[in-house]
Formats: C-alpha cells, structure tokens, sequence
C-alpha cells in the first residue's frame, strides 16, 4: 500500500481565534501516521449557520476524485455544530468516497462499528447543546443590556462603507 495522502480540516468561529491553534498538531498528527498533507481546508466561519457548507462540498468533491485518504481535523465539531444528523451524514458521506475521518482530540474515532456511530452521535449532540447554550447566553447578555437601557447596534448616524446589496429579504419589499 501507497502513502496515505490527508487532508486537513481546520475552522474557528471567529475572528480572534486562529486556526494556528490547531494546524501544527494536525500536520504533526499526519507525520506520526506517515501521512503526506496534501490539502488543507481552512475556515474562518460558523458552522452552526451553515457557511462552512461552501467549503465542505469541496471536500466532497475532491474526497470522490480521490485526492486524499483521511480527513484529519481537530475535534469533530469543528465540522459541524448542527446535530447528530449533520455530524454522521458528513462522515458517512466521505466513508462512502472512501476518505477516513480521525480527530486528534477524539481518539476513538479510529473505532469501526456501531460504537463509532454512537460516539459520534453523543459528540455531535454535545457540539449542538454547546452551541445553543452560547447563544442563549448571548442573548441573555444582550437582553440585560437592553433592559440596562444601553443601545445596540451601530451608532446613529454612521453610514456603510460600501453599498449594500440588494437582494433577498430586502428587494422584496423595495418596491
């Protein structure tokens, strides 16, 4: 058998955090296991809105062509913060391109077998419980600050750089 050839997955949700953070593990992850890197995905966005899904058909696609053998990422919410379902169709549909997911910080995902479906469904649930429970902070903070009598949003007055454009909800009722 050849060099296993992998890919790397890596996504923050937010400006300050940085991928940098998990990049050097990943590609040191890869050389422990003789694997050449021979493509890196990087994301700066949200997973739980759905704008990583751009860059994950790209991983689709190039796992069907058969550019890489496993997907190596982080932790396996770092593909998605979406629920059990979301997580598992990720896996399985790369399973049936015949790539291998391994997260770093989830050793058993190396486990075959109905027990890697049922860890995998508890830490996509988890991932999802986590993510409404920032948001309900959020909002909770945000809230607060209402009730405070702080204002939110921009400030008065202040204008956009560039135009907006317009589409979706807003041309609708532009007319």
């Amino acid at each position: 058998m050849g060099e296993i050839r992998a890919a790397i997955w890596v996504r923050v949700s937010s400006a300050p955090q940085f991928t940098e953070n998990q990049l050097p593990d990943l590609y040191a992850l890869a050389e422990r296991r003789g694997m050449k890197v021979v493509e890196v995905y990087e994301l700066h966005e949200s997973a739980w809105r759905g704008a990583h899904k751009k860059v994950l058909s790209q991983v689709y696609q190039d796992a069907r062509l058969g550019k890489f053998d496993t997907l190596l990422v982080w932790a396996l919410d770092r593909l998605s913060r979406e629920g059990i379902s979301a997580t598992l169709e990720i896996v399985d549909r790369l399973g049936r391109s015949g790539v291998r997911v391994i997260s770093l910080q989830e050793g058993w995902s190396e486990v075959d077998g109905p027990l890697r479906e049922l860890l995998l469904s508890i830490v996509a649930w988890v991932a999802r419980m986590e993510s409404e429970r920032r948001s309900e902070r959020t909002k909770a903070g945000l809230a607060r600050a209402v009730a405070q009598g702080k204002k939110l949003g921009r400030p008065s007055g202040s204008k956009d750089s560039k135009k907006r454009k317009r589409s979706g909800y807003f041309a609708r009722y532009a007319n």
